[in-house]
Order: structure tokens, then C-alpha cells, then sequence
């Protein structure tokens, strides 16, 4: 199991030098990142029935063909594993790198906000998990069968290349797939996936 610290996460994604005056992008994006992981952890106070050790994070405004899904050990402040992650095709704007997103049946579009993973199921790509939405931003997602599955055409490594879009699903490789089965798999309690822009 990899482990990165937080810190080193970001100083090695955020390679552009500010000019005098002008905020470091690293810092902007822990902050944004620690915004995030703060609603994560208001919402496991109010229940024990969410996994308190490890939560999912998918940061949306990072390209499709690098890392942008974290598993997060929120214990010690830490990423534990990283990898790939298609975003839905109705999130494409026509320019690259901005995305938008939707609740509504049949967008094909990512909804943003903060999931619970359920139960497994046996459907078109194997092996996936439910996905119950918390929010106003993603409460159809039973109702858009919206859940984490694998697919063959998710590449397992990082590339310069956009990957291909799912229809509105949280889509990976099938070798971190893999990883993220053995982890919730493993878990007592339900874990926590923010999707976040």
C-alpha cells in the first residue's frame, strides 16, 4: 500500500512556479482539499455507521489523466492509494479541463458532493458498488444508477492523454478497482466518498 503524505502530494502535482505577489497554487489546493475533508468529517460526528479511519476523495478539477482519486487516511493525515478516474461524458464543456455537472436523470454528468458506498452487485462490468448521494447535488444517484465500477478501457498508470468518460459514474481501472475492493470490503462501517470541484 502506497502511503504520501499530503504535503509531499502537492508540491510534486502542482509543478508551476507563482510570480512575485501571487499565491502558491499548492497552498490553494490543501486549502480547498482540507475545505473538503472538513465536510467529510462534520457529517461522520452526527453517525457511527461511517467509516471514522478512511475516506475517498476525487478531486475533479485534476485532469483525467492523472491521479485524482485518493484514498484517505484520515487517521494520520495521509494518501494511502491514488489512481485514475473518468468523469461523466455530460461533464464535458468542449474545453478541456473545464467540466460541469448535474443531478438530473439521463445527463450523463458527474454530480459533486459526498457519497456513501453500499452494498456490491454483479452488473454489465462486474463486480460494483452502490452509491447512496448525501446531498442536494447528488440525491438522484440511486435513481441514476450512479455507482464505482471498474471498466478494461480505464488505464492503470498515469498518462498526458484524457481518459475515456463514463455515464456519470465514478469509473477506474480494473487493477485499482481491485485495491478499492479489498478496502471496502475490509471495512465495518460505511465509507465516505466526496466528489469535489
Amino acid at each position: 500500500m502506497k502511503v504520501f503524505s499530503l504535503a509531499l502530494f502537492f508540491a510534486m502535482s502542482f509543478f508551476s512556479f507563482p510570480k512575485e505577489n501571487e499565491v502558491k497554487p499548492i497552498n490553494l489546493e490543501i486549502e480547498r482539499f482540507n475545505n473538503h475533508l472538513d465536510e467529510v468529517k462534520s457529517i461522520m460526528k452526527n453517525s457511527a455507521s461511517y467509516n471514522k479511519k478512511i475516506a475517498f476523495f476525487i478531486d475533479m478539477r485534476i485532469k483525467s489523466g492523472k491521479n485524482r482519486f485518493f484514498v484517505y487516511d484520515l487517521v494520520n493525515n495521509q494518501i494511502l492509494e491514488e489512481g485514475l478516474v473518468a468523469n461523466g461524458a455530460g461533464s464535458e464543456t468542449g474545453i478541456r479541463g473545464e467540466l460541469k455537472f448535474s443531478n438530473e436523470p439521463d445527463s450523463k454528468c458527474t454530480s459533486l458532493g459526498r457519497y456513501v458506498i453500499g452494498k456490491p452487485y454483479k452488473g454489465m462490468f462486474g463486480k460494483a458498488y452502490k452509491l447512496a448521494g448525501l446531498d442536494e447535488t447528488n440525491s438522484n444517484a440511486a435513481k441514476r444508477a450512479i455507482v464505482l465500477h471498474s471498466y478494461s478501457a480505464v488505464p492503470n498508470e498515469e498518462q498526458d492523454y484524457y481518459i475515456s468518460n463514463s455515464k456519470g459514474c465514478p469509473m477506474v481501472s480494473e487493477a485499482f478497482f481491485k485495491k478499492l475492493e479489498k478496502i471496502i470490503d475490509n471495512s465495518k462501517s460505511s465509507i465516505v466518498l466526496n466528489i469535489y470541484y
